[in-house]
């Protein structure tokens, strides 16, 4: 390190280091008992309604594991396996995979089981969101790092910093194209 960056780095106050948080501290639970107000032209549950009960879900656990507001920066991967009918019980399982600095990665399944059987209950659903923990004036706020305390855990971390790989070379990669569509005289 140069005289000079070891100054300029002495001279930045380091923030303080903020305490992991195990996986389980956040991890939740929401059941919905699913009705006619909920179905969609095919009789079957609207997906619009599963997505809101994940987002839902999703939004307590990142503010729950940040300390306070979080806010859906992204969806991936929302994927419907089986139809959702009048009368189901749906349980939306969600919890924080993995964090970086402002934002967090919580995954979500989705189970269903008949309100009047004792069939156990079927995955019908997963997704993963980005959340950003928010301060009041909406800036980017510091979360905690999660720590996985399980292999099942470790393993959806590492699944989770895959995913985010990809996010961002996606993203660079549309922007990158952009860029050289407007040095190329072409307007979107």
């Amino acid at each position: 390190m140069t005289d000079q960056a070891e100054q300029a780095s002495a001279a930045q106050p380091s923030a303080p280091e903020i305490p992991g948080k195990p996986t389980s501290a956040s991890r939740t639970t929401l059941s919905h008992i699913m009705t006619h107000s909920d179905t969609n032209l095919l009789g079957t549950v609207h997906g619009g309604v599963i997505m809101k009960l994940v987002d839902d879900a999703a939004g307590a656990v990142a503010g729950r594991h940040s300390g306070g507001p979080a806010v859906t920066a992204s969806m991936d991967e929302m994927a419907f396996l089986e139809p959702v009918r009048v009368g189901d019980l749906v349980h939306v399982k969600a919890q924080v995979n993995w964090t970086g600095r402002t934002s967090m990665e919580v995954g979500v399944r989705v189970l269903a089981e008949r309100w009047n059987e004792s069939a156990p209950a079927t995955q019908v659903g997963s997704a993963y969101l980005v959340f950003a923990a928010v301060d009041a004036d909406g800036k980017p706020r510091t979360v905690p790092p999660v720590l996985p305390e399980t292999e099942k855990d470790k393993r959806r971390y590492q699944e989770a910093q895959i995913r985010r790989t990809h996010r961002l070379a996606r993203r660079r990669a549309i922007m990158e194209l952009r860029e050289r569509r407007v040095a190329e005289g072409y307007e979107d």
